[in-house]
């Protein structure tokens, strides 16, 4: 693993759920792979998830008190961390933490989903029918708006078309200053 090459990183937030972010996020990815840009997402969950079940032995063991449990078989590895268990738990996932897991042996960027109070360079996606408020008009880490239709709200930052993944594909490369 090369630790010392740091992955550009770009947050995808929105002021509310039900935007289009994971929608924007596939989209994305599906765009960017065919450019042979690889891709590592990290998705902030704002409620209980789990990705593992019972009756399978990885979530028995989970169960039984493990700290960490790493699933693994020659298709995809998955580590699992039950936070309240560590020597310091957080009420909150920290961001740099996570993007230290991502191996930059394995993606070109990292895209963060959520996370809208990060200090990383984030797209805001906008739906101006749902009558939400721009959450980029108060945060100087945001570097644009993607929006389905003209804004009701004024921004002094770009505004791409949500609707045109090329658009705004090119518009990241632009900003991670890939060649």
């Amino acid at each position: 693993m090369t630790a010392n090459r740091r992955l550009p990183v770009i947050g995808i937030c929105a002021a509310g759920s039900n935007t289009g972010k994971t929608t924007l996020i596939n989209k994305l990815i599906v765009e960017l792979r065919e450019r042979n840009i690889r891709v590592s997402v990290i998705k902030h969950a704002h409620h209980h998830f789990d990705i593992d079940h019972p009756g399978k032995d990885s979530y028995e063991i989970r169960e039984a008190g493990a700290v960490q449990t790493l699933v693994a078989s020659s298709k995809r590895w998955a580590l699992i961390t039950e936070m309240q268990r560590t020597p310091h738990p957080q009420h909150e996932a920290d961001l740099e933490s996570m993007i230290a897991l991502i191996n930059p042996d394995y993606a070109d960027l990292i895209l963060v989903e959520g996370f809208k109070n990060a200090a990383i360079p984030k797209i805001e996606v906008h739906r101006p029918i749902l009558d939400m408020t721009l959450t980029s008009t108060d945060d100087s880490h945001f570097i644009a708006v993607a929006s389905d239709a003209p804004l009701t709200i004024q921004t002094q930052l770009p505004v791409l078309n949500l609707n045109n993944i090329k658009q705004i594909a090119d518009f990241i490369l632009e900003v991670i200053n890939y060649k």
